[in-house]
């Protein structure tokens, strides 16, 4: 094995995020070797961006970690899947006992938790580490949310730490270690299911302004320039006002040149099976997926929009002389769904630690949060707030803080749902955010019927409220004999 060399950590995958993550290191005093499948693109990397900077390059695995200190840190930034286990069999027979693979890239939990496994059979380290801020986070200072082999922290921390985003008063780092096998790559799953959430339920605000108010894309920018100055200050809110303001070169807003059918790359879906899987209702996360497969169909929506009658969105609607004060309930609306769906993923967060048995620091993951990435918000201080002055919060919704916001906020929110409602007008995760919110405040639901029903047809029994500890069934009609089935949760 070759003896040790002067870079403090490898990157594999030459992509933008890599080049940018690279910069970002050197630019912290590490020396970073880059490694590319297709070689042709270090020479490129190192001839242009990387001119000058502590990089260096390798054509060759072996030549790369020829180049490495020990123990040796490797990250791998490229295609979630079977690319990512091709390098790691290629590493394998390179590495020698206690160097660390990091995995950067959107991988599914379940794989990060195999590779896990796997590794530690080989006596290596693996860390799967969500990455989140996108090109400009990667090269300035991303949210990092590393999982895995808890040996591997001491030694990726302080390069981990430095290049994060930084937060607050006292600088803290948008990134700590998360917790065992696929905790990081779980975190990083909800955190984009809440992205999905985020974009929904901003859209729907939008479509309300245009559709209802009929403002113009100039009043819709500096409506949310103005919430990105309240409690809705957010990344999001922030580039929606700029998007609403960018005009093509014919003068007209770019925006409503865009085909309104939207990608998605799974991980929002991901977030949606979980919490299926898990049996926690993040209702507006898997709403948000369905609107943006409901967006695809749009050649169907174009034909159906020719034969379905509802009401005219063209009407005028009345708002008694007042879009100020209808514009105020939109963004109140706004801010309580958000704040459901929050809840939600920090419950799904809460299952996933109490089935995989994770030590999970639910502020911490605020804090995480709070710069660098895609959701990063004001609003993500008072999630840490919640989590600090209760480590063992049940809900966000059971919060002082977030109960009352709720309560100022719950009237708005009625009265702009039953108005799109009225109109005609989709407002899917506005709605289940309150579908959601009134079911879990109800302490009497009607799945006392669904288990009659269950029972009934299929013997599958049910609880009575006077002897909750015995499941029973009941012969219904008198034919169906005594005789249940298993009893099970579903």
């Amino acid at each position: 094995m070759a003896s040790e060399g002067p870079a403090d950590i490898a990157l594999i995958g030459l992509a933008v995020m890599g080049q940018n993550l690279i910069l970002n290191m050197a630019d912290h005093g590490f020396t970073v070797c880059a490694f590319n499948r297709t070689t042709s693109k270090v020479d490129d990397f190192l001839a242009n961006e990387a001119k000058g900077k502590s990089i260096i390059g390798a054509h060759s695995l072996e030549e790369m970690v020829s180049k490495l200190k020990k123990p040796r840190k490797i990250i791998i930034l490229v295609k979630a899947g079977q690319a990512v286990d091709s390098f790691i069999e290629q590493l394998i027979p390179l590495l020698e006992q206690g160097d660390i693979i990091i995995d950067g890239g959107n991988s599914e939990y379940t794989d990060t938790q195999r590779r896990c496994n796997y590794l530690k059979s080989k006596d290596l380290l693996f860390v799967g580490s969500g990455v989140s801020g996108g090109e400009e986070g990667a090269r300035y200072g991303p949210s990092l949310m590393p999982g895995g082999h808890p040996e591997a922290w001491p030694h990726i921390k302080e390069i981990f730490q430095c290049i994060s985003a930084k937060v607050s008063d006292n600088n803290e780092p948008c990134c700590d270690w998360v917790g065992n096998d696929g905790a990081g790559h779980f975190v990083k799953m909800v955190h984009n299911g809440i992205e999905y959430g985020d974009m929904q339920i901003i859209c729907e605000a939008y479509h309300l302004m245009k559709m209802i108010l009929k403002l113009s894309n100039d009043e819709m920018a500096d409506i949310f320039a103005d919430w990105n100055k309240q409690e809705l200050d957010s990344f999001l809110i922030e580039i929606t006002s700029d998007i609403m303001r960018y005009k093509d070169d014919d003068g007209q807003p770019l925006v409503e040149k865009i085909l309104d059918s939207a990608g998605q790359k799974g991980t929002g879906k991901w977030t949606a099976i979980s919490a299926l899987d898990f049996g926690v209702p993040v209702t507006l996360i898997g709403e948000s997926v369905f609107a943006r497969c409901l967006s695809s169909l749009k050649n169907e929506r174009l034909a159906a929009s020719e034969i379905l009658s509802g009401p005219s969105t063209t009407m005028e609607f009345d708002v008694g002389g007042d879009k100020k004060s209808f514009i105020d309930d939109i963004r109140k609306a706004l801010y309580a769904s958000k704040i459901v769906s929050y809840a939600q993923g920090f419950m799904l967060l809460r299952e996933a630690a109490a089935k995989f048995d994770w030590n999970l620091n639910y502020g911490g993951i605020a804090l995480m949060w709070r710069g660098g990435c895609i959701i990063r918000s004001v609003f993500l201080g008072n999630i840490k707030k919640a989590f600090d002055n209760n480590p063992e919060l049940q809900n966000l919704l059971l919060d002082d803080f977030f109960r009352e916001e709720i309560s100022k906020c719950q009237d708005s929110w009625r009265n702009v749902i039953a108005t799109a409602v009225k109109l005609g007008i989709p407002t899917p995760a506005f709605s289940t955010a309150l579908a959601f919110y009134d079911g879990y405040r109800s302490g009497q639901l009607p799945a006392n019927l669904i288990q009659a029903q269950r029972d009934y047809f299929g013997a599958h029994t049910y609880q009575r409220i006077d002897n909750p500890g015995n499941f029973i069934h009941t012969n219904w009609t008198g034919k169906g004999g005594n005789v249940s089935s298993s009893t099970y949760n579903a």
